[in-house]
């Protein structure tokens, strides 16, 4: 299989900006193809996109002739492809707890405030901006209260979410803080997350993932 890499991605989706992440963690070459989620109704709506991924989502990773959809899913292929820089981390209860974290951002808090359910709460249901706000702020801030408190009561937490070195939990939670910020919900009730987003952010492989940094930024 060729090792070409080609991510498609929109600067803004959280969960591409995940894999950006573990692309550069990784010291991965790779391509990125945008794909612009509201010009054109959507251009991951349209039938080319469809017939890569039928889920109409990013983001979609080609590998060779491989299309890998998830992301999460996408990180692991990639730690198990490229075993160096684990994301993952060794001992099976450190990989559990990376990845109930990874999730606990991925498929409980994220899925709630995610493009299509926020178009879905707009056009379907008449929400106004203000009640929409109060529906992202109340997942949002009650998974970021139970990351938090996950992070407090496990000894393994250190500069990162599971011990000195980034994980697949890392990869997900900073993504999910820019999109917090962007919706206007506060982290001040959150210092642990915080400290850990800073030493994040300070890596080359995170800064250079950021949505701003990407060709596509509006």
């Amino acid at each position: 299989m060729s090792d070409a890499l080609v991510l498609h991605t929109y600067w803004r989706s959280s969960a591409a900006y995940r894999v950006r992440i573990a692309l550069h963690l990784k010291g991965l070459a790779f391509e990125s193809v945008p794909v612009h989620l509201v010009h054109d109704g959507g251009q991951q709506r349209t039938p080319a996109f469809a017939a890569r991924n039928p889920q109409r989502l990013v983001p979609t990773l080609q590998h060779g002739d491989a299309v890998l959809t998830q992301s999460l899913a996408i990180i692991e292929y990639l730690d198990e492809v490229w075993p160096q820089t684990p994301l993952l981390p060794s001992g099976a209860l450190a990989r559990q707890r990376a990845r109930a974290l990874a999730q606990l951002v991925a498929c409980d808090i994220h899925p709630l405030g995610n493009l299509r359910v926020l178009q879905f709460l707009e056009h379907t249901w008449s929400l106004d901006q203000a009640q929409r706000g109060h529906w992202i702020e109340r997942w949002v801030g009650d998974g970021l209260a139970a990351f938090e408190a996950l992070l407090t009561r496990e000894p393994q937490t250190g500069d990162f979410c599971v011990g000195a070195t980034p994980t697949i939990a890392d990869c997900a939670l900073v993504p999910q803080l820019y999109n917090a910020r962007r919706f206007g919900i506060g982290l001040d009730p959150y210092p642990r997350i915080r400290a850990i987003e800073a030493a994040c952010l300070a890596l080359p492989a995170f800064d250079a993932a950021r949505p701003e940094s990407q060709p596509d930024a509006a």
